[in-house]
């Protein structure tokens, strides 16, 4: 079994990557129902926090039925950041997970997220503080390295565990690469034949299948798979990896009916969440995957990312199924 401190995750636990403006309550709740077995919020800016911004504030919201859940907070300053440790300790999530590997240009120019890649001294001693500042396990999220020269991700997931961290999730590219070229698993599975390791080691990075995720699990011996990107849009892919595992079988392809009504709970639960601006304007990045491989899908993809009225929206899904549900075999260009 696997666990975080005593948090019990299962065989082989798959887990949703924290995402901004993604990983929100209405997406989480559909990859719970679609067997994601730890989901993580979106990360959380320290800052904003003990500023009690109110975007900061609403995302520690977590629910009874999304549990086992982690808190993932961002920052650069040891104040700051054993603060928000205690703030994030009253949502009493079941983990406080630290970012140190978002590569977006705004947070690591303040040397937060992947950005701290460069001062791995100030990397442990402010996980350190963050272990000491809070009675959740703590667990982080990061990258191979700051760049192809500066990999030195076995070095760090020794020292963060002698921190006190109960779990390291690698994204197997430097943050130089962003997210372009393929991820590299080849040192995310030397860690795990480091016979010093014995926390959970989470891969990911590139996991889009159920034949991937098989291969992955069995050639670099991880603990765990966490799914980002490939989620977005498409709950299902928990499901189907889980089945795979299971049975060796692919499973058939969600219907358009079933994409139609995820569509629809996700967009609805948005909106009440966020408000109705915002809840359908961040639903907008989910569309195509929702609906990928249907022919001429392109002319329902621009009147859903278009259109402001949550009722036309609606109705613009309904009429999606409709068009598609008769002739769906004919309709749908998926292998």
């Amino acid at each position: 079994m696997v666990k975080i401190g005593n948090v019990d995750l299962g065989e082989f636990p798959l887990l949703l990557a924290p995402m901004e403006d993604v990983s929100d309550p209405p997406f989480r709740a559909l990859c719970k129902e679609q067997g994601c077995d730890m989901m993580y919020t979106e990360f959380i800016s320290v800052e904003g926090l003990i500023r009690d911004a109110t975007k900061s504030v609403q995302k520690l919201d977590i629910y009874d039925e999304e549990r086992p859940i982690g808190i993932q907070i961002f920052g650069a300053e040891l104040d700051s950041m054993m603060r928000a440790a205690e703030i994030v300790e009253e949502a009493k999530p079941e983990v406080l997970d630290i970012n140190f590997g978002c590569p977006v240009k705004k947070v690591v120019c303040k040397m937060a997220g992947a950005g701290i890649l460069q001062d791995i001294p100030r990397m442990v001693k402010l996980t350190e503080a963050v272990v000491k500042s809070t009675n959740l396990p703590v667990t982080v999220k990061t990258r191979l390295g700051w760049d192809d020269k500066t990999m030195f991700i076995d070095e760090v997931a020794e020292r963060l565990q002698d921190v006190g961290i109960k779990a390291l999730s690698i994204h197997g590219r430097t943050r130089k690469q962003m997210y372009k070229g393929e991820a590299d698993w080849t040192l995310i599975g030397k860690i795990k034949e480091n016979p010093r390791i014995h926390i959970p080691i989470f891969g990911n990075g590139d996991i889009n299948s159920p034949q991937k995720a098989l291969e992955y699990r069995n050639r670099y011996g991880v603990d765990g798979i966490m799914i980002g990107r490939a989620a977005i849009g498409y709950p299902w892919i928990f499901k189907e990896i889980k089945h795979f595992f299971e049975t060796g079988e692919i499973l058939a392809k969600p219907t358009i009916s079933e994409r139609v009504a995820a569509a629809r709970q996700h967009l609805k639960h948005s909106i009440e969440w966020k408000g109705e601006h915002i809840g359908v304007v961040e639903m907008r990045r989910h569309y195509t995957n929702y609906f990928r491989g249907y022919r001429n899908i392109k002319y329902w993809r621009s009147e859903l990312v278009t259109n402001y009225n949550p009722e036309e929206l609606f109705a613009t899904l309904d009429k999606l199924e409709e068009h598609y549900s008769a002739r769906e075999e004919e309709m749908l260009m998926l292998t």
